[in-house]
């Protein structure tokens, strides 16, 4: 199952280079980012091509680091594309604690990663609905 990385760090200048300069010295490609702002303090996510490693390196330094299961979901990049996501997760009562997304190949396909409490089950609703996902081999090798 894919993992994301969150980062629990202070709002201030600098925090997202320091963040930035460990990963690249160590080998660590970012594949997607997210922050999102909480007043003096934020939550940095990161898709890297070694989460594991990268968790490692950032709390050996310090840092706030956690790893989470995420579910990469394949989309269609044409309006409309997330519409039957969102559709199939109300009907089976599934709620986003978090989510972002990113455009693969303009007007063919993006992906969509959610957070959700129960990642294997929503996995398998997902396939037997027909959904395409990403495991963690595809999702760190975009």
């Amino acid at each position: 199952m894919p993992h994301q990385i969150s980062v629990f760090m202070e709002n201030r200048p600098g925090k997202l280079e320091r963040v930035t300069d460990l990963l690249a010295d160590q080998g660590i490609n970012i594949r997607a980012i997210t922050i999102t702002d909480s007043g003096d303090f934020g939550i940095l996510k990161l898709l890297v091509n070694d989460p594991g490693k990268a968790c490692d390196i950032l709390t050996g330094n310090g840092l706030v680091a956690v790893l989470k299961e995420v579910v990469a979901i394949r989309v269609i990049d044409s309006p409309g594309g997330l519409r039957d996501i969102g559709a199939t997760l109300t009907r089976h009562r599934i709620n986003i604690d978090d989510a972002y997304g990113f455009v693969l190949r303009s007007g063919q396909s993006a992906v969509f990663v959610i957070q959700v409490i129960n990642p294997e089950e929503v996995e398998v609703i997902l396939k037997n609905e027909g959904f395409s996902l990403l495991g963690e081999k595809d999702l760190y090798q975009l």
